[in-house]
């Protein structure tokens, strides 16, 4: 899989890369959390994901570029989880996230095998997603009515849950939609609501940013980027604004790749795919250590 991964970039002209996997910045995403590293006496990170460092190759004009690195998420294990894992991650110069969505269908119908090959994929909005296998508007529902259709699926709302809005989604996603998706295809949810961009664009109400699913789980998660800093800088510190808030670590935000979009990022679309769930999908596997020759806990 992994052979047919290069080949396949290669067909597409795709520039493979190497950034630093130990940086001195970490992602401000207050769902994710980096796993601390130290080097010559100064405090670093391992990366998430090489987002930051291949959005600085793209504004020093290296074009479409792609690469399978090994990633590290603190606090990440079970089912789906390993604290280390493989990504495979690329963006496209002029793509927007429609386009990009077609790429990486391609991608994926070639790594599978014979055997897990599907009809032409499944895209839906997220809020149609929503609405078809929880039955809830996102952007009509209050909160209450939200909290109610989890409780009524018998799952329990935590407190500090059930007063957040987007936190409520994100646990109808995970628990009552996605489960649900990619069953018989791989299906595409598009369009995310803007409290929910990352580091999308956004347009209104609405995020440029997909995901996708095949048997029930998430695969990848791309953006039509964002490339004003001034925007990206805001989200930054509104991140940290939040993290402060809930008592998690408060980490340095990446001044090198605000730098390089104040230079300038070129119009593109990226995209970052779980490699090691894309192979429990193509074996059957129904746990990531049955993929994984040295899973963290016999590491």
């Amino acid at each position: 899989m992994l052979r047919t991964t290069r080949e396949y970039f290669a067909a597409t002209r795709a520039l493979e890369v190497e950034t630093p996997a130990l940086s001195a910045s970490a992602v401000t995403d207050v769902h994710i959390a980096s796993v601390q590293a130290s080097a010559v006496g100064r405090r670093g990170f391992l990366h998430t994901s090489p987002e930051y460092a291949m959005k600085r190759l793209l504004a020093a004009g290296c074009g479409d570029v792609w690469q399978i690195c090994k990633v590290y998420r603190a606090g990440e294990s079970g089912r789906w989880h390993n604290p280390e894992f493989t990504m495979i991650e690329w963006y496209r110069v002029g793509y927007d996230h429609h386009s990009l969505m077609s790429d990486v269908e391609r991608l994926i119908g070639a790594v599978l095998p014979a055997s897990r090959q599907f009809d032409r994929a499944e895209r839906l909005t997220y809020r149609e997603a929503m609405q078809l296998h929880a039955g809830v508007d996102v952007f009509q529902d209050a909160t209450p009515m939200l909290v109610a259709r989890l409780q009524s699926a018998g799952i329990e709302v935590p407190h500090d849950v059930a007063h957040d809005r987007d936190a409520c989604l994100d646990l109808i996603m995970g628990t009552l939609v996605g489960p649900q998706l990619g069953l018989d295809r791989l299906t595409f949810i598009y369009d995310y609501p803007a409290s929910q961009a990352a580091l999308a664009r956004v347009h209104g109400h609405i995020a440029s940013r997909f995901e996708a699913y095949l048997d029930g789980v998430e695969l990848a998660n791309g953006f039509h980027e964002l490339g004003d800093p001034q925007e990206q800088r805001t989200r930054f510190e509104h991140d940290v604004a939040e993290r402060r808030r809930r008592g998690l670590p408060i980490v340095p935000i990446d001044e090198n790749f605000l730098a390089a979009l104040e230079h300038g990022l070129p119009e593109c679309a990226g995209v970052a795919l779980g490699f090691d769930r894309l192979v429990m999908c193509a074996v059957g596997a129904r746990h990531i250590d049955e993929v994984l020759a040295f899973p963290f806990d016999r590491a």
